[in-house]
């Protein structure tokens, strides 16, 4: 069977960068941080106060009136808004492909965790008979985002969410990528969707001393690869794109991004929420997506890694880039722009591979800011594209997500040949 070439003929974002793909590609190159004091909740009695919200968040600004608000979480809305920017860039003409060969693969970690956190705390205070809303199900489960895009629109292809931590919108893509190839649609609508700046969330992550505490900085408190890092900076928000067969897309004289050229997915069967410390899962996930890519690891020129900025995921990670990549390593522009968006958990592959497509777009690296102090256990001969962006010519970007019980997923972009 003859594989199909994948490309991507749309994009589109709503993260703490911005609420458009323009916005958040301009804030990302300026090196911008999305961080400020959490302002959906009363943080007084939590470690954490800061994280990196959407900013002016109206859901009408967009065209969700408040009546299909009150029936959408967040996460939901949020996937709903990058998904209509996606499709619009797209141009997907209705009146003439099939809805059959149009699919929606979306990831999220936690899906309606607001909504679930809300209606159980409203029982809580409202005694012994169950009231909760009749909306409760539809908004909390992870699979509805997808699910109320193909109704929007009147797609009919596949249409499910994966799950799988941090991983979990790579692990979208990846499946939306295998979907294309084998012949069973023409377009898939993918990424990921998240709005984890929440109670429980928070308190959660607090507690299992992930994220960090650095309230007096919070701007720069997200700062992968300084020896001061203590841990990740929460985000939201979603990232959209609209993958399609190649020849559909050159028959319809779309704009073409790039080319989705592999992805691997493995396990580091080593611990529920840290990494293997010599990041062997790391490397075995990035040398499958080389290999289903069929390209070599020189070919190699930026690679946007998953730098939560917590102690042991840093130096892991480059262990990990070091050993494959070898003499190469040092030729490779690397950055973590979770320092500027926050960690968006089960949406951040999806922004993350946004940001790598504007980098073979634009031919500008964003940076990884808020670095100031070197760790001895950090190779800084490496490019780490520390605090401002820099310029190269981007044919081959490399985009690691790794998520909690160690999952690792890799997913490659080139240009166009």
């Amino acid at each position: 069977m003859q594989l199909k070439r994948v490309v991507i003929t749309g994009i589109g974002t709503i993260n703490p960068l911005g609420h458009s793909i323009g916005e958040f590609f301009d804030n990302l190159d300026a090196g911008f941080s999305g961080a400020g004091p959490i302002t959906r909740f009363d943080t007084t009695l939590f470690k954490t106060k800061f994280a990196c919200e959407i900013k002016d968040y109206d859901p009408v600004k967009f065209g969700i009136d408040r009546k299909e608000e009150r029936k959408l979480d967040r996460f939901t809305q949020y996937a709903f808004i990058a998904a209509g920017q996606a499709i619009e860039d797209s141009s997907i003409d209705m009146e003439i492909e099939n809805p059959d060969r149009i699919g929606v693969i979306m990831g999220t970690g936690i899906g309606g965790i607001e909504t679930l956190f809300q209606e159980i705390e409203g029982y809580c205070d409202g005694g012994k008979i169950p009231r909760f809303s009749p909306f409760l199900i539809p908004k909390m489960i992870p699979d509805i985002a997808p699910g109320m895009i193909s109704m929007k629109y009147g797609f009919r292809g596949p249409n499910y969410t994966t799950v799988s931590a941090c991983a979990s919108s790579t692990h979208a893509m990846i499946d939306a990528f295998n979907t294309i190839r084998l012949g069973k649609a023409d377009f898939i609508i993918t990424g990921g969707s998240e709005a984890g700046i929440t109670v429980p969330s928070i308190g959660g992550f607090n507690s299992a001393q992930a994220m960090s505490t650095n309230n007096d900085n919070y701007l720069t408190a997200s700062r992968p690869f300084d020896k001061t890092r203590d841990g990740f900076v929460m985000g939201e928000g979603s990232g959209v794109m609209v993958f399609e067969e190649y020849e559909h897309a050159i028959a319809r004289g779309a704009k073409i991004y790039c080319e989705v050229a592999g992805g691997g997915m493995t396990a580091d069967a080593y611990h529920i929420t840290a990494p293997h410390p010599e990041g062997s899962g790391a490397v075995n996930v990035m040398k499958l997506a080389l290999e289903e890519a069929g390209l070599e690891r020189e070919s190699v020129d930026y690679i946007n890694v998953h730098g939560t900025a917590t102690p042991l995921g840093d130096v892991a990670e480059l262990k990990a880039i070091k050993a494959l990549f070898g003499e190469h390593a040092y030729k490779l522009n690397i950055s973590a722009t979770k320092s500027m968006t926050g960690h968006l958990l089960g949406a951040a592959g999806s922004v993350e591979a946004l940001a790598c497509i504007h980098a073979i777009n634009s031919g500008v690296i964003p940076p990884t800011i808020n670095f100031e102090h070197e760790d001895p256990e950090i190779d800084y001969k490496l490019n780490l594209t520390l605090n401002k962006a820099q310029r190269r010519e981007v044919k081959v970007a490399m985009n690691n997500t790794f998520g909690f019980g160690g999952h690792n997923s890799c997913v490659i972009f080139k240009k166009l040949n």
